[in-house]
């Protein structure tokens, strides 16, 4: 037969956790794409306009005839440019808030992140380069992977 364990008791404090250095390699270009796309966010209400002139400018280079959205297609669509990017930027933030408390699956989600900012050259693939660095980094491996 077992006793209860005493919880009444004080135990000593756990020993603290040191992060590995190159955590940073995933944690800071987590916050970069965090920042710039909340400011994306910020500047999406601004942007009907410009769709239009985009429409046009597009149309004027490839000879096609021209295009012109409806205001409500131009109300659909940053209605949809929103939600992906608030979607985006949670998706950033929690990934980031996983790997700085040692959470496997925030190590695996910076992964996926990491592999498609490899698509947005040039400056995306250098990030991306840097979090698959940092990702496969035995002691990030090793940070994340703890009970």
């Amino acid at each position: 037969m077992s006793w209860p364990e005493d919880n009444s008791t004080p135990r000593p404090p756990a020993e603290p956790v040191v992060r590995p250095p190159r955590l940073a390699f995933l944690t800071v270009p987590l916050l970069i794409g965090l920042v710039y796309n909340a400011i994306s966010l910020l500047t999406v209400p601004f942007s009907g306009g410009a769709l239009n002139e985009m429409l046009a400018q597009l149309n004027s280079a490839s000879g096609l005839p021209p295009i012109q959205l409806t205001p409500e297609q131009i109300q659909v669509t940053l209605w949809i440019s929103f939600v992906v990017t608030a979607g985006l930027i949670l998706w950033l933030y929690y990934t980031r808030r996983a790997v700085m408390e040692g959470r496997s699956w925030g190590r695996v989600s910076s992964i996926v992140i990491a592999v498609l900012s490899l698509l947005l050259f040039p400056v995306g693939t250098v990030i991306g380069i840097v979090m698959l660095i940092g990702a496969f980094d035995r002691s990030v491996v090793a940070y994340t992977n703890r009970p």
